[in-house]
């Protein structure tokens, strides 16, 4: 049986931790939290089998496996950004190119989005899908909606309210956090072990998913309790989808991020759309 490859994120995080020998460092070129770079190259050495990295107090070093890796990882992710420059065939007048998660098509844009295109039936939109915050260095785009730490994209952008945490689960589930299974996104700092630390118990999630939309849709499907982003909740809740599992809006240091281009119209109109749609 062929095994299965690991995801891109693992490896771009481990290449830029192996370039620069820190995961702060590494954090700070691709745009991700350290914890979720550390997170990544765990899993990546996991799923190898082997140790990549010989972790001290004073920083990293790589491994015999490391060094070996290291070259091959690099040529091939620089072959994919050549490979990918040669298919953007996508017309270029009145195109919108929209930077965002399935998570954040799906649950924030797609239930709002009909009321933007009426308005603006000359512009084509393009969505380009992203999951981890370093991907947004890979792709050019005239809105992007990351998430993340006001740390990492704060700077000239908009934070998208409601933020926080919140527990969702089917209306036809009668599970509670304290009685279900939970389910995590991972790749974020914030999880039920925030919970944990806020209101006590000792919530620990058995399915873990790479999206909050995965979270959600799981949830959707009977499948137990997930803590996703407030704003990707609202239509699932509106809608009778999903249902709070408890009252409490979890604070939390990430959320979503709206930035554009200021200098084409097209961005700053989608940028106001979003920003008034929420009020």
């Amino acid at each position: 049986m062929v095994k299965a490859l690991p995801p891109l994120a693992w490896f771009r995080a481990f290449e830029s931790a192996a370039r620069r020998l820190s995961f702060t460092a590494a954090a700070e070129e691709i745009g991700m939290t350290q914890s979720a770079v550390s997170q990544h190259v765990k899993s990546l050495e996991t799923s190898l089998g082997v140790a990549l990295f010989i972790r001290r107090a004073r920083g990293l070093s790589l491994t015999d496996d490391g060094r070996k890796l290291l070259p091959q990882v690099s040529s091939a992710l620089e072959t994919l950004t050549v490979a990918a420059r040669n298919f953007d065939t996508v017309p270029s007048k009145n195109v919108l190119t929209v930077a965002a998660s399935v998570s954040v098509a799906q649950w924030l844009i797609s239930p709002r989005l009909k009321e933007f295109t009426n308005k603006k039936p000359e512009i084509n939109i393009r969505f380009l899908s992203t999951i981890w915050p370093d991907d947004f260095h890979t792709v050019r785009a005239d809105v992007e909606i990351p998430f993340g730490s006001q740390k990492q994209f704060g700077r000239n952008a908009t934070r998208l309210e409601p933020s926080g945490l919140v527990a969702l689960k089917s209306p036809k589930f009668s599970g509670t956090i304290k009685s279900s299974t939970l389910i995590e996104s991972v790749g974020t700092s914030d999880g039920w072990k925030l919970w944990a630390e806020s209101f006590g118990g000792n919530p620990l999630p058995k399915i873990f998913v790479d999206s909050y939309g995965a979270a959600m849709n799981l949830a959707i499907s009977g499948n137990g309790i997930a803590l996703v982003s407030n704003i990707l909740a609202q239509d699932a809740i509106r809608s009778g989808k999903l249902v709070m599992a408890d009252k409490t809006v979890l604070s939390c240091n990430e959320g979503y991020y709206l930035r554009f281009n200021d200098k084409n119209l097209l961005a700053k109109q989608f940028h106001d759309w979003l920003i008034n749609s929420f009020i």
